[in-house]
């Protein structure tokens, strides 16, 4: 699989995962303290990180650092839109179609640049110190 393809994926999955951290407990924990909303939220977080770590890494090979943000930003709005309309109960606004047109203006004005070459991998050699003359 297409290492953008993977990288895309493990980033929907973490921002599905990091949408209900940051939003669901409005909702679902309201009637709780904050701590333990926070606390909730948290290991959800949790599940977030272990998807979007290795989908930067991955994607890092290929994307240069502000490709990966974009892209990212680019699938976080695609997955807050339904979660505010479908979980959250909200009311469909047209500045969600505005905002997603802005993203899209990023995502042209960042990929019309070719994309980096793979980096190395890091070298694993130790250097020892030179000890003075």
């Amino acid at each position: 699989m297409n290492r953008i393809a993977i990288t895309i994926a493990l980033l929907v999955v973490s921002n599905t995962f990091m949408t209900f951290a940051w939003y669901a407990h409005l909702r679902n924990l309201s009637h709780k303290t904050w701590l333990v909303a926070a606390l909730i939220s948290w290991s959800i977080a949790l599940c977030e990180y272990l998807f979007q770590v290795p989908a930067n890494r991955i994607g890092y090979e290929t994307l240069s650092l502000a490709q990966l943000k974009i892209l990212q930003e680019v699938i976080t709005l695609t997955v807050f839109v339904p979660f505010a309309l479908l979980y959250m109960r909200q009311a469909w606004s047209w500045n969600y179609v505005w905002a997603g047109c802005c993203l899209m203006g990023a995502v042209f004005f960042l990929f019309r640049e070719p994309a980096r070459p793979s980096l190395p991998p890091p070298s694993t050699a130790q250097s020892s110190p030179v000890a003075p003359s």
